[in-house]
Order: structure tokens, then sequence, then C-alpha cells
């Protein structure tokens, strides 16, 4: 049982949907530092269900009156990714931080304004890229920053399952839906490839960010084949570590995720599971100075209780943030921007530069 400190930051959700009742209203219930103030949604059935479920103080249909409360003083923005731009732009200019859903937005452009707003209020401002509070992820990057030396190589991979659904919903509970939800006025599953590259190159992007820093230029190929989908990215690093990023949705087995990373000092080879098995990775470091293995355990795998807690350090202890913050953002949406674009013309794309949409 977590101990909740004496001041926590209180916390408003927008939208009761599968991602808040899977991940964020639990965690703000769990989390040490801060607390489940207000909910949000414009479904009245679901919103009532949340509101006994979870006990807000406060339970608003209205997105304009939850801002208005000034007991609320951040915002988790858990909605389809065509409103993440417009909704967090409207919390921070009612004065609230934003922890936004990723990914941060569908174009360069809005998330590009977004930006500006950001930088003109002063507030924080954080991607739920949750993967940075892995335990075994932020082990490697330990490593990385402390001991590796110069980095020679990565390679990544992200491949979705088939059967990851049979998987789940074994572990899951039924998500509460409501017919009255609202939606974007496109599907977005209308365009798969567009979806895919959202969903779940945003995550693989910003791991490759992470243990590697910046991207400066992709080259990118697409196999489509028995309604399955495999992006092979040879990327290029400005730190001159070359990598290779393999986004497969779906794959004929268990879901295959992790990378293997080539140092000067060392390597690492990484296993990510399921994100709602709530798994560490596992991974394994090796280092040259004594030739010894070491694989940390990881055992809090709560990323997403774990990455609200450090969005509320850096709020109320003033924190050095260590989620993504906009300038990632940012970065990702124009990586996958530029990996749609070198997939158009069969040509490497500079990201740095990279406009337009995914």
């Amino acid at each position: 049982m977590i101990k909740k400190e004496a001041r926590r930051l209180r916390i408003g959700v927008l939208g009761c949907g599968p991602i808040a009742q899977f991940a964020h209203l639990e965690s703000c219930v769990k989390a040490r530092n801060a607390d489940l103030y207000a909910i949000c949604d414009a479904a009245p059935d679901l919103l009532a269900r949340m509101a006994a479920t979870y006990e807000p103080q406060m339970a608003y249909a209205d997105y304009e009156a939850m801002l208005r409360d000034p007991e609320v003083e951040a915002v988790i923005v858990a909605i389809s990714d065509s409103f993440h731009v417009s909704m967090a732009i409207r919390a921070l200019e009612a004065g609230k931080h934003v922890l936004c859903e990723k990914p941060l937005g569908t174009s360069v452009e809005e998330v590009e304004a977004l930006k500006e707003v950001v930088e003109l209020t002063g507030l924080t401002l954080q991607v739920g890229h949750m993967k940075r509070f892995d335990p075994g992820l932020e082990a490697a990057r330990d490593f990385i920053q402390n001991e590796m030396g110069q980095l020679l190589a990565l390679k990544a991979w992200y491949c979705d399952s088939t059967h990851r659904y049979t998987m789940t919903d074994a572990v899951q509970p039924l998500p509460v839906t409501s017919r009255f939800a609202k939606k974007p006025s496109e599907d977005p599953k209308a365009d798969l490839r567009r979806y895919f590259m959202l969903a779940h190159g945003s995550h693989l992007v910003d791991t490759a960010r992470f243990l590697c820093g910046e991207i400066t230029e992709v080259r990118a190929r697409l196999s489509e084949r028995f309604g399955a989908y495999s992006w092979f990215v040879e990327t290029s690093f400005a730190n001159g570590t070359l990598g290779h990023l393999d986004l497969t949705v779906a794959v004929r087995m268990d879901w295959f995720e992790g990378f293997q990373l080539y140092g000067e000092n060392g390597s690492i080879v990484a296993k990510t599971y399921n994100p709602w098995y709530f798994k560490s990775s596992d991974v394994e470091i090796f280092s040259e100075k004594d030739a010894t293995y070491r694989r940390p355990l990881g055992a809090d795998g709560h990323f997403f209780r774990r990455q609200l807690e450090g969005f509320a350090d850096t709020i109320l202890n003033g924190a050095r943030q260590q989620g993504a913050d906009i300038h990632d953002g940012l970065a990702s949406v124009r990586a996958m921007a530029a990996i749609a674009e070198s997939v158009r013309t069969g040509e490497a794309v500079s990201v740095p530069d990279r406009v337009g949409a995914v």
C-alpha cells in the first residue's frame, strides 16, 4: 500500500473511456502525491458510473466548467488523439498543468501551436509516454548515461500480436462504454497505416529517443500483406548512433517488443511486455569492465502511476521533469511524419525540419 503524502496534486481527468479506466483513474487513486479531484465526460451514463466507482469530489459533464474550478490544478487529457491539442491548449489557458496521452498530436503544425502556449504560460506539459517510467528501461538509460560510453548501434522492435486482446481480456475488467461517447468526426481507424503509426509507432520512436537521443534522419520501407503492416526504419541519431526500428502490426505470435543496444563499454538486451501486464521490462546489462551481467528486477511496474507521480513531483516540488515534455512530444510527431514521408517517396528524410501530418 502506497502511503499518501500530505500535499497532493489535485487532478481533473478529461475522458472516462477505456484508457482512463485502465490507466489514469486508478493511477490518481494510487499515486502518493496526487488525488483524483474531478472527472469529466460528455456521456452522462459513463460519467455517473465512473463517479460511483472512483468517488472524485466533482463530476463534470462540461469541460469548461471543470476548467473554471479553482481546485483543479492539473488535467489529464485521456481522449481521442484528434482532440489532444485543442483540449490541452484550453487547459493551459485556464492555468492548469497538463498530462496528455500520446501521441501529443497528429501533425507537426498543431503541436508547434501547442508548444507556443506551453512556453507562453510557463506551465508543465507532460506527454503520456509511460514507457519512460518502466524501471527496466530506466536502469538501461542510467547505464547508457553513466557507464556505456559511446553508443554504436540500436535495434528496437515493437510488434503487436494477433492474440493481444485474448491475453489482455484475461487480466482486465471489461471497459464501461456508452453510446453517448463523443467521437471524432472521422474514424481514426479508417486509415490503418496512420492509426498504427500514431498508436504504436509513437511508443517505438519515443523509446529510441529516450535511449539514444535526437533522431536526425530516417529512411523507411513499409510492407503490407495479409492485413499486417511492417515498417523497417533505418535511423540516424545526432550522436552518431545507427538505428533500426521495426514496427509490425500484428505478428502471428506473442507480443514482441524490446531492443538491443551496443556501446563502447557494454551492451543491453531488453524484452518489454504488453503494458497491461504492468510488468517491468526484462533488461540484461553487460558491463565490459568486469565482464558481468546484471538484471534489475523492477518490481514496481505500474508505469502509469509512476508517470503521474513524476508529473506531480515536477509541479509540487520543482523536480526535474523525468517524463516526455513538449519538445519530446513534438520530436516524436516530427519523426513519425518523416517516416510517413520516407515510405511515400522511398528517400531518406530529415527529421528536425519535418512538417506536415503523420
